[in-house]
């Protein structure tokens, strides 16, 4: 991977050689949280990259958010999956609601701290339906209070603020919805289940009841459902589309070595398995072109003029980033399988360095999290409206 050796780009790669890689087995087997990789994020500033230089962040963009959550994910998954949800929560906030001072200063203090933010949107009775709430906002003067149960809040327990959706007052319309930011000292968790999965154990999400205050300024203003289109839904499948890469490039680089190590036992052969090899290699290049095309053309369209109603709100975009996901994920499990496949028994045994258990197991959360069947379900209604290319 031909990365730029930005500051921050130096500092995703020592997080994750020095903390994300040696305890990415234990975090996986014990399904625990990466607390030593996510110090460590802290204490390099990682987690205020994308805010602006004028509020005392790195200021970095995108594209170089996709990145170091590569790094991070060739080495631990789930800390690069917790370090993309994060920076979700951060971009949303910084895109949609700079001109707010109560947000303005909470991003200095997010620099200073390097507070750990959290999403909650799914939620019982409509699930992971983002788009849908049951919860309200209960505002009384300059104060409000709000109760959701979860059905999960991904590492929840281990989060400084949460962000949340809920519908913007008690008559409003399920769609209807507000994303406010919840402070660490002025909300409970209850936690209602466990964390027991096959992958992504280091997340850490089980369900939660969360009982929350604050003040009325911590609402956004901005319509969720227009943030949605604009950002959360095409920066979250960007975001993981770099955790997908790093999932799968760490599978084949262990291929690759494998098949290097069967070439240097017999010198002068070309090992039966360098043709599956070749063929890993294209697949893992098709996924890389993939998520590049769309994250090269997002950042374009996100700082045109028109960004608030042009090609990002169209039907059209939607359908397209809705695809690279669904494709995305479909593609990472076959891409360690057939990794695994080169490396045979050596791939099948968790003591081996060839190991591709956590590989596989965490490439099959891709997915589920936000259901390929629910998205599946949203661009054939899509289809129906949408006009001929």
């Amino acid at each position: 991977m031909d990365t730029p050796a930005t500051p921050m780009i130096l500092a995703a790669r020592l997080v994750a050689r020095e903390f994300a890689a040696p305890h990415a087995n234990a975090v996986d087997h014990e399904a625990r949280f990466p607390l030593e990789a996510v110090t460590a994020l802290k204490r390099e500033k990682l987690l205020s990259a994308y805010v602006p230089a004028e509020l005392g962040g790195a200021g970095v963009g995108l594209t170089e958010l996709v990145q170091i959550v590569e790094i991070l994910a060739r080495e631990c998954a789930a800390t690069a999956m917790i370090y993309a949800m994060h920076q979700i929560q951060v971009i949303s906030i910084v895109r949609h609601a700079l001109d707010n001072p109560w947000y303005q200063n909470y991003l200095r203090k997010l620099v200073a701290h390097q507070y750990l933010i959290a999403s909650v949107t799914s939620e019982v009775g409509v699930g992971g339906e983002m788009r849908r709430s049951n919860c309200a906002v209960e505002a009384d003067g300059q104060r409000f209070k709000l109760v959701k149960d979860a059905t999960t809040i991904s590492y929840g327990a281990q989060a400084d603020d949460l962000l949340v959706t809920a519908r913007r007052n008690p008559d409003a319309a399920h769609s209807d919805q507000s994303l406010i930011l919840v402070r660490k000292a002025d909300y409970t968790l209850e936690q209602k289940g466990g964390w027991d999965t096959m992958g992504m154990r280091g997340t850490c999400s089980p369900p939660f009841l969360m009982t929350a205050a604050g003040d009325v300024a911590q609402i956004i203003d901005v319509p969720f459902g227009d943030m949605s289109a604009q950002t959360v839904v095409p920066v979250s499948h960007l975001l993981w589309g770099g955790c997908w890469m790093g999932c799968a490039a760490a599978a084949v680089n262990k291929a690759r070595a494998f098949v290097r190590g069967q070439a240097r036992a017999n010198p002068g052969t070309v090992p039966p398995t360098a043709l599956r090899l070749a063929e890993l290699v294209s697949m893992m290049q098709s996924l890389r072109t993939s998520v590049q095309a769309c994250l090269t053309e997002y950042e374009a369209l996100s700082v045109a003029d028109d960004a608030a109603v042009g090609i990002l709100t169209s039907m059209g975009y939607s359908l397209k980033m809705n695809n690279l996901k669904i494709d995305a994920t479909q593609a990472l499990p076959q891409i360690v399988t057939k990794a695994l496949s080169i490396c045979g028994i050596l791939g099948y045994k968790n003591d081996s360095k060839f190991s591709m258990s956590r590989h596989l197991r965490d490439a099959h959360s891709a997915a589920i999290m936000v259901g390929n069947d629910r998205i599946l379900a949203t661009n054939a209604n899509l289809l129906l409206v949408l006009k001929d290319d």
